[in-house]
């Protein structure tokens, strides 16, 4: 993949023309009222839907470029993108089995990372582009059927996809990974295999009331499956384990405005052997625990659709076996704040990601803690696109207590063909 200056650009450039078309003349194709920027097929898309058929291509585009740093004055720019396909099927509908669905998800990334090519950044806990990594290939991402017994209160999901789908979710709107998606899986990567790699697995959940469910699952560790020319790879050969785990989430309707939140309070435990890092020779099995909380804290002017929300990730992992001892994130998010564009977001994020204390020790204590800012504003161009200029600050980069402090600027945009 080439640098900014020769990547897709075109994807940019496109969104931007189509958007002035809709100003001039609102075409089916280009209606901003619409979920999808190609329109719904003369109707054919809603006919199909009904029938059981939902088909999905949505496009991930991430720019962000060096704009100071204390210690290096070269800057540098990257892009990275990512192509999700998919068709979700209502089985009910299609087939008569009742409760059940399926997913079939192909996502296709490119491009490359500030975060790899910046020698600001070089050792870069996180990333300044979350969509970037994992190998830039086509990969089988999700594979999966899904059935509901007792009245709806017991739910098994079978078949390929990912632990954070499930398991230590959160929303992925800003740039920055320490503050976007499965914290776990950004900290345990070498385990626990986040979107968009999948593997065998299983899940089952039980809604225990309507605002609380218990779930429990087992995904295959297998290595080959991060590998390049194995994003379509169904065996299982390369497995030497599993990562079991286990979430209690609740979803409580708060105070007298009735607000959402959601709670997640979570353990994970690996069945695979893993190298002591202390001593190398030794094994280890790796665990660890996760607390994600979400709440919404006002209404604007009595509109729940907008308001402010809170959040907080906290996840701990053991320190026999993993780099990353413990990280936090914490942040505000405004939707609809100006009248004027209701859909509108502000947003603000900050995370601490703590090196084990083991490490520190064979390195003489030169790591620390690296920290990670991020601001974006959210622009709802249309319904089926959203552009989030943002800002990051990437304090102690690569955890080193004397080490470099940047400033990137980037640009997200997610869209709904």
């Amino acid at each position: 993949m080439k640098k900014i200056k020769d990547s897709p650009f075109w994807v940019i450039s496109l969104l931007s023309l189509s958007c002035s078309i809709q100003i001039v003349h609102a075409t089916e194709a280009f209606n901003p009222e619409s979920q999808w920027m190609l329109g719904d097929w003369n109707g054919k898309r809603t006919e199909l839907q009904k029938k059981g058929y939902d088909f999905s291509l949505g496009y991930t585009g991430e720019m962000a470029t060096l704009l100071d740093a204390n210690h290096h004055s070269s800057h540098g720019t990257e892009y990275a993108d990512q192509f999700a396909i998919g068709t979700h099927i209502d089985l009910e509908k299609v087939l008569g089995w009742k409760d059940t669905e399926a997913q079939i998800t192909v996502t296709e990334r490119n491009g490359r990372s500030l975060s790899q090519t910046s020698d600001a950044l070089a050792g870069h806990l996180s990333s300044s582009q979350e969509v970037w990594g994992r190998g830039q290939t086509w990969r089988l991402t999700d594979f999966w059927i899904k059935k509901q017994f007792l009245d709806q209160k017991l739910d098994i999901k079978v078949g390929r996809f990912g632990e954070g789908e499930d398991f230590n979710s959160f929303d992925c709107d800003f740039q920055n990974l320490a503050l976007c998606g499965s914290q776990v899986g950004n900290w345990v990567g070498d385990q626990w295999y986040n979107w968009p790699v999948s593997q065998w697995a299983a899940r089952v959940k039980y809604s225990i009331q309507p605002d609380l469910y218990a779930q429990i699952g087992a995904y295959e560790y297998n290595p080959e499956n991060l590998e390049r020319g194995k994003g379509w790879n169904l065996s299982t050969d390369g497995s030497h384990g599993a990562i079991i785990p286990a979430e209690v989430v609740w979803q409580p309707i708060v105070g007298v405005s009735k607000l959402p939140g959601e709670y997640r309070f979570g353990y994970y435990y690996s069945t695979a052997d893993a190298a002591e890092i202390l001593h190398p020779e030794q094994t280890y099995h790796k665990q660890g625990a996760w607390i994600v909380a979400k709440q919404q804290l006002t209404a604007h002017n009595g509109d729940k659709t907008r308001g402010l929300t809170g959040f907080v990730n906290v996840t701990v992992h053991d320190s026999d076996t993993n780099r990353v001892g413990n990280m936090q994130n914490a942040g505000l998010v405004y939707k609809g704040a100006f009248d004027t564009r209701p859909k509108d977001e502000i947003a603000f994020g900050i995370s601490r990601i703590s090196i084990n204390d083991d490490v520190n020790d064979i390195q003489t204590r030169q790591q620390d803690d690296e920290y990670n800012a991020e601001i974006y504003y959210g622009v709802h161009a249309t319904n089926w696109l959203t552009i989030r200029p943002n800002v990051q600050y990437i304090r102690h980069v690569g955890a080193y207590k004397n080490g470099e402090n940047a400033w990137v600027g980037g640009i997200k945009l997610q869209t709904a063909f």
